[in-house]
């Protein structure tokens, strides 16, 4: 199978790639190099075509769909940022992007898109009251974050809630602007298949982390953040108390899941969305200290700070994914956090 991988030179479509060929398919590269994500780009994989060019450019992506089977969509401007300023940045990569790619899949007939997305789209996870059974809280307070409510109430009756694991069927509440155009990129990907008969997976993946991150970057993951300040001596800086939960899945699981989703048959039409997690919750001051600990110290200092637009428990049911696609991540927490420790970054962007 000859498959686009569209941001393939980066931290996750570098690992899709190698993936890909190790499967025994023809990836192709499509990547802008931009610098704000590639201070230095790397070299191409061997063997594997590569074409540098933008997403948003509809000559260039013409020109890469030719040949092609499938499109494995990574491109995109990722992370919380620094500030609202970021919003025409973030959307014009994220969705003027994929409605380009959408538009040239269209007219070459390619029937066949994995995107890659987020665990962001459903904002806070599952969450049960005891009195209400479930709920959906609403954006947490900077007055309440200030005073060190970091747990979010039932919207009802103010009592405690208990995280559990969102399923793809939750209803989507996206926090901040990244969270919001990775929504819209599913629906872009959901009306290109209803229009053209395709097949759309949106792989929707939690806290990816593994080597080759990009180091001493806002556009980073927290599992980034902490590597880069181990990197330089310092200590893990934890926000709010630790206690956040989240999936941190290995970046090869992620991968694999790529592949995975690429080689089952095309059955049906139309778009579905599958969980991308590792099934194993563990709180943020969890990660800091697994990582603390492997790279051997600093301890974690946890500070109390926040971030508006950070969500407090998001942890995923990967049942779907496991059931229809027998994809399950392989690399553990504690396997996964000992090799990051020591594993090679990519270099610092500009900022």
């Amino acid at each position: 199978m000859r498959v686009l991988v569209t941001g393939g030179a980066g931290f996750i479509g570098s690992r899709v790639v190698r993936a890909l060929a190790a499967h025994g398919h023809e990836p192709v590269v499509l990547d802008a190099l931009l610098p704000t994500a590639h201070a230095d780009p790397p070299p191409p994989v061997p063997g594997v075509e590569r074409i540098t060019g933008d997403v948003r450019d509809r000559e260039v992506v013409a020109a890469a769909l030719r040949g092609v089977d499938a499109v494995c969509h990574q491109a995109a401007m990722v992370g919380l940022g620094k500030d609202f300023s970021d919003a025409p940045d973030y959307v014009s990569c994220n969705d003027l992007g994929t409605a380009v790619l959408l538009t040239a899949m269209a007219e070459a007939g390619v029937p066949r898109l994995v995107l890659a997305g987020s665990m962001v789209v459903y904002g806070e996870g599952r969450y049960t009251c005891p009195e209400h059974g479930a709920v959906q809280p609403g954006p947490r307070s900077a007055a309440r974050l200030r005073a060190g409510g970091f747990d979010p109430l039932c919207p009802r009756c103010g009592a405690t809630l208990r995280p559990g694991l969102v399923t793809e069927d939750a209803p989507a509440d996206p926090r901040n602007t990244y969270a919001t155009t990775k929504l819209a990129q599913e629906h872009l990907a959901a009306a290109w298949a209803r229009t053209t008969g395709g097949s759309a997976v949106s792989l929707r993946y939690h806290n990816v982390y593994g080597p080759g991150m990009p180091r001493d970057t806002p556009y980073a993951g927290v599992a980034s953040f902490f590597r880069s300040a181990l990197s330089r001596g310092e200590p893990p800086t934890v926000f709010e108390d630790g206690g956040q939960r989240r999936d941190f899945v290995h970046v090869d699981d992620v991968a694999e899941a790529n592949v995975r989703t690429l080689e089952a048959p095309r059955e049906r039409s139309g778009f579905t969305a599958y969980n991308t997690g590792s099934g194993e919750p563990h709180t943020v001051g969890e990660m800091a200290a697994a990582l603390a600990e492997a790279y051997g110290g600093p301890d974690p200092v946890v500070t109390g700070e926040f971030r508006l637009g950070d969500v407090r428990h998001i942890t995923a049911s990967s049942d779907r994914i496991r059931a229809e696609l027998g994809w399950r991540a392989g690399i553990s927490f504690a396997e996964g956090m000992r090799e990051f420790a020591r594993a090679t970054m990519r270099s610092p962007v500009p900022v």
